[in-house]
């Protein structure tokens, strides 16, 4: 059979084939995991994506001390969120809808991070509220107004992982739950708050994995984007 020529919806970088087809099969271009690729990976894998997606930004995860020093020298207009630790580059899309990102404590703030720049770099607007663990549950009941304004709600704890369910029994929202490897040593590095969410009793609760805030922002950022209008909206 004759040759076709190079699939036009790959960009080979000999180190890495680029799915610069998926923004328009999904609505939402691919995005870097950087853990474990050097910076000049890192570099050129981005410059390809804003090439082929100018119009939107797309996004680097996970980012060694290293690549977050790096990445911006070799490319200015990146924009760095050294909490999240993460990098865009390119501007944000408009947003549709609103998720509420929901931190039991400040030791979940990167997880939470994360989640929150996933969701705008995907297209939703956020809501940061942050520190609402249960042991002060007069926090959570304090904003209880904001959970029902939202779209969607993404909820992150560590320890027990208790928040969700809390959440979950306060609020119809969809919600999906993040649990974190914070926590003693009987948290096993987030195992004991994963299997919390998973048997919440509170119903409607989706889990992600282990610090997963980039999978719970794409979902979240999605619900909300095709929420349908609120009947007092005008």
């Amino acid at each position: 059979m004759p040759d076709s020529g190079p699939d036009p919806r790959v960009a080979d970088l000999g180190f890495a084939r680029l799915d610069v087809d998926r923004a328009a099969r999904t609505g939402d271009p691919e995005v870097v995991y950087g853990a474990g690729k050097t910076p000049e990976q890192l570099v050129t894998i981005l410059r390809t994506l804003h090439e082929r997606h100018p119009d939107r930004a797309v996004l680097a995860t996970r980012l060694s001390e290293e690549a977050l020093a790096t990445v911006p020298e070799a490319l200015p207009e990146a924009v760095v969120d050294r909490v999240a630790r993460a990098v865009t580059l390119g501007p944000l899309p408009a947003a549709r809808g609103t998720v509420a990102i929901l931190s039991a404590g400040t030791s979940d703030a990167p997880v939470a991070a994360e989640a929150a720049l996933t969701i705008r770099v995907h297209g939703a607007g956020v809501d940061r509220i942050d520190d609402v663990g249960v042991a002060g549950l007069h926090r959570l009941l304090g904003v209880r107004d904001r959970l029902a304004s939202a779209d969607c709600l993404v909820v992150v704890a560590g320890m027990e992982g208790a928040l969700p369910s809390v959440v979950g029994g306060l609020s119809g929202v969809p919600l999906v739950a993040v649990p974190t490897s914070v926590g003693y040593g009987a948290s096993f590095g987030g195992v004991a708050a994963l299997l919390g969410m998973l048997n919440s009793c509170a119903p409607g609760v989706t889990v992600v994995n282990i610090d997963n805030g980039y999978g719970a922002g794409v979902f979240a950022a999605r619900v909300a984007r095709n929420a349908a209008p609120r009947p007092d909206a005008s």
